[in-house]
């Protein structure tokens, strides 16, 4: 599914390239899951980009993966910049899809294969992923992107 067009906002928003190359550079996003009674809930965690897809790797018995368990709506935030007339930033919103084994132990799975390397790269500096059979994938493929640049006001 593509993902809805950014309608505000597009003097500052980012161009594809620009969205893949900042997505590609970060490390850290603010997932934010919703309760079963309807609070939102946020947490940090390290992920990855494919160029589709952001790739999550969570801890199975975190109240994140309780939450998208029972409902897979997830938004996702990655930013930087200090001073305003730095700020960038990429909001992706869409549902959670659970990847592979939980927890995940490093049975071959094709569908793994490039987020691992990606992740294992980027946030170990490794060739291949590490698992310790507490954490999970959680692919996020977004349903709507917005994004800013104040740089370019």
């Amino acid at each position: 599914m593509a993902a809805r067009e950014q309608l505000r906002g597009r003097r500052i928003m980012m161009s594809p390239r620009e969205l893949d190359d900042f997505l590609s550079e970060q490390r850290t996003c603010r997932v934010a899951t919703v309760s079963p009674d309807g609070r939102p809930h946020v947490s940090a965690l390290w992920f990855a980009w494919d160029g589709n897809s952001m790739w999550l790797y969570s801890l199975t018995r975190s109240r994140r993966w309780a939450e998208l368990r029972e409902d897979p709506r997830i938004s996702a935030l990655v930013d930087a910049g200090e001073e305003y007339g730095q700020l960038r930033g990429v909001e992706l919103s869409g549902r959670a899809a659970f990847v592979g084994e939980a927890p995940r132990t490093g049975e071959p799975c094709p569908d793994l294969d490039e987020a691992e390397t990606l992740f294992a790269r980027k946030n170990f500096g490794l060739v291949d992923m590490p698992h310790d059979g507490r954490h999970a994938w959680i692919r996020l493929t977004p349903e709507a992107i917005a994004s800013w640049d104040f740089r370019k006001l």
